[in-house]
């Protein structure tokens, strides 16, 4: 079998609160608890294992691929909360979503600092 992520541990300062930010947003089931985790299960079988650490986050970035509904659904969610959002990851054109690739995708952050996007499609596969 070919390798295939299986997990990725996200740092957090409140775990709970970092891991129901991200399936509220995304629309996916509610954070289950394992050993020291806060798990956010993915559609395609890859969970983000949220864990609180002591002192600053160094944010990092993680990028869901979704339908176009689920990118209406998604982004209608980070308006309503009224979160700040960009078409590109350098934060240059704030307020707005990107058409790459013939697709959607915005960014915005989580309560830590975790720069994370929504696209709908892959990077060159428009």
């Amino acid at each position: 079998m070919p390798a295939q992520l299986n997990h990725t541990i996200v740092h957090a300062t409140d775990k709970r609160r970092s891991a129901r930010f991200l399936a509220d947003l995304l629309g996916l089931d509610e954070p289950q608890p394992y050993g020291p985790f806060m798990v956010v299960q993915c559609a395609n079988g890859v969970s983000l294992d949220f864990m609180e650490v002591p002192g600053s986050i160094r944010p990092q970035h993680y990028a869901f691929l979704v339908t176009e509904k689920e990118f209406d659904d998604i982004f209608g969610r980070i308006r309503e909360l009224r979160l700040p959002y960009w078409a590109d990851p350098g934060k240059h054109r704030p307020g707005e979503y990107n058409t790459n690739d013939g697709g959607r995708g915005v960014y915005w952050e989580d309560p830590d600092g975790h720069f994370l996007e929504i696209i709908t499609v892959p990077y060159g596969g428009g």
